[in-house]
């Protein structure tokens, strides 16, 4: 199983305009592309800082200083790798309280735009290939469970989980890496169970273990050193 990352989600080769950039063309290239905001970039296409429709509308009624994209733009931009999952993408975008992100590349060059709208592409999958996925990758391939005494239950989204597992530690383990599959919404535990055992430490490891399995980070807590990463991919001076 393979989850899909930034590079899939993204718009690639972005619109960008340089710091010199006028008002005027800045609302014309919003308006022709159908976008609510661009990245501002310099010679070497490293991206400084992003120019939305809000800071054009702020620059309008302020009515003072020069109306170039340099003097609008919100700056330092926080950018994202192609390699990111949704999820990294999607918790820096909260964190930042951004709508959108541009990616770059292992030289800090734009090569894209990641919105939330495209990070709501992962919540159109069908019901059909979010089951089939749940079975092959998670019951049979990492669990190493028989998909005879389960169902898997998909309805735009919601998936629902019954029949019977062996132990009940293995409850938790299950449904946090159906929770792990992209477009998932939500996931109802309705399992019965042979043993009711008390979970151990084995397996309340084991969905973080078999998590780069799923392509995706561990489950559970963001990377300590996510944020210093974030700010390393800044561009120089930013």
């Amino acid at each position: 199983m393979r989850n899909r990352t930034v590079a899939d989600l993204m718009t690639p080769t972005a619109v960008a305009v340089q710091p010199g950039t006028s008002f005027k063309e800045i609302a014309r290239l919003l308006d022709e592309y159908g976008i609510t905001a661009v990245p501002v970039v310099d010679e070497a296409h490293r991206p400084v800082g992003v120019v939305s429709e809000a800071d054009l509308l702020r620059r309008h009624s302020a009515k003072d200083g020069p109306s170039t994209a340099g003097a609008m733009m919100s700056s330092p931009v926080v950018v994202a790798r192609p390699s990111w999952t949704a999820v990294e993408a999607a918790r820096l975008m909260e964190r930042h309280r951004v709508k959108r992100l541009p990616v770059v590349d292992a030289g800090g060059q734009l090569i894209g735009v990641l919105s939330r709208s495209d990070l709501l592409q992962l919540f159109l999958r069908r019901d059909r290939s979010i089951q089939e996925e749940i079975l092959e990758d998670v019951v049979i391939r990492i669990l190493g469970l028989s998909p005879a005494a389960l169902h898997v239950d998909v309805d735009e989204g919601r998936v629902t989980l019954s029949g019977t597992l062996t132990r009940r530690s293995l409850s938790p383990v299950f449904v946090r890496l159906c929770e792990s599959v992209d477009g998932v919404v939500e996931v109802v535990d309705r399992l019965s169970y042979e043993d009711e055992d008390a979970a151990g430490d084995e397996d309340e490891h084991l969905a973080e273990d078999r998590a780069p399995e799923l392509g995706q980070e561990r489950v559970g807590d963001p990377d300590p050193g996510h944020g210093a990463a974030v700010e390393g991919l800044r561009p120089p001076g930013v």
